[in-house]
């Protein structure tokens, strides 16, 4: 026999209540701005890997930055090397 879930009854975690709370404010877009995303989404999927000897003590600076930004330290990394190659 199966339970029947109160949604009421369910507690979400801070990150599920932001996505709730946000979730009227996301809009439709044209096909045309939609492609767009899904390229830029697409082109960032093709990253290549780099291994790299880092210093432990700038590692953990590093994992505690992007911990306050509340995005993972590899995405931490991605993003300032990408910023320095556009610069």
């Amino acid at each position: 026999m199966k339970r029947k879930i109160d949604p009421d009854k369910i507690k979400l975690t801070p990150e599920e209540e932001k996505y709730e709370r946000e979730a009227d404010s996301y809009r439709p877009v044209s096909r045309a701005e939609f492609l767009k995303i899904k390229e830029a989404i697409d082109q960032w999927k093709k990253g290549s890997v780099l291994n790299m000897r880092v210093n432990s003590e700038d590692m953990m600076l590093i994992k505690e930055k992007a911990a306050k930004l509340g995005v993972k330290y590899q995405t931490f990394i991605a993003a300032h090397l990408h910023r320095l190659a556009r610069s």
